[in-house]
């Protein structure tokens, strides 16, 4: 999708514009995003991440140079981040990894710059960061990657238990007049739990057990991010980065159980880390570009 710079950041003024067009690649456990920057204009790309991290970020890239009319060539810079980063080769454009968290920091920065802490859920980890709104630059952070309670694989497993679509899942909890107790941290306790709530919602013929229990799925993922925050402390200017925020359940049960509201963004924030690597590919390409004038 192709925007102008000003209609997806909260800011009066977008200083992203790269030298030339630059392209940020955020290759996800699930889910794998990319972002084209081409002076003001930002085009947006989504798919699915499949077997090969490879085929998956040329798929990106075919379809932002599509949107864009541009060629592999008019290209001055790749930035890669996610999961699968390292995987990634370009043999004629310069290319470069830059981690997922500092990539998140800047496209949150970019898109809402009051921001001064992140929550990132995504599939396989959830991460609370801090960051300098003068910059955009990470102050703190910490990671849950350990366990899959509190990301989105532990609301992929839920959906399928409940028998509906991932997508479903969020709404579904948002109809709950009272959350079941799912009160176990650990995934697997958590899915016994479910099991049996779910068995006892049918015998009791309790058509509201579905998003009772979706619901408690939700404040079980919440408890254990909002633990995580309590470690950096949370600070006005709250973003919800990664493929959970599309969420509409977990943003409610976040910002109950915080207290807090998130800011509202203009783009998706699954973007977010796409945006942050576009934006370090422009500056790459600016450093080298000063270089090169520099040794002339």
């Amino acid at each position: 999708m192709q925007h102008h710079a000003l209609d997806i950041t909260t800011a009066s003024r977008w200083d992203y514009a790269p030298l030339k067009p630059v392209v940020g690649l955020d290759i996800g456990s699930r889910g794998s995003k990319g972002v084209l920057l081409r002076g003001d204009d930002v085009f947006t790309a989504f798919v699915a991440t499949g077997l090969f991290m490879q085929e998956t970020a040329d798929e990106l890239l075919a379809l932002l140079l599509a949107q864009s009319g541009l060629g592999r060539d008019d290209l001055g810079f790749i930035t890669g981040t996610g999961y699968g980063r390292i995987s990634l080769k370009y043999e004629t454009t310069p290319y470069k990894v830059v981690t997922e968290i500092s990539c998140h920091a800047m496209g949150a920065h970019a898109a809402l710059p009051e921001t001064r802490t992140i929550i990132d859920i995504g599939g396989q980890d959830s991460k609370a960061i801090k960051i300098d709104p003068a910059t955009g630059k990470v102050i703190e952070f910490v990671m849950n990657d350990k366990c899959a309670a509190g990301t989105g694989r532990f609301l992929e497993k839920a959906a399928v238990l409940l028998g509906i679509e991932l997508d479903e899942l969020g709404p579904v909890a948002l109809e709950a007049k009272n959350p079941a107790p799912v009160s176990s941290q650990c995934v697997v306790f958590a899915e016994s739990e479910m099991i049996s709530l779910r068995a006892r919602g049918e015998r009791a013929g309790d058509l509201e057990a579905r998003a009772n229990i979706a619901a408690g799925v939700h404040y079980s993922a919440a408890r254990r991010v909002k633990n995580l925050l309590g470690r950096i402390g949370i600070q006005p200017g709250l973003a919800f980065t990664g493929g959970v925020a599309n969420n509409p359940g977990m943003w409610r049960v976040l910002e109950e159980l915080l207290g807090a509201q998130f800011q509202r963004p203009k783009i998706d924030l699954i973007y977010a880390g796409a945006i942050g690597a576009a934006i370090y590919a422009g500056r790459a390409l600016a450093a080298q570009a000063s270089a090169t004038n520099a040794a002339l």
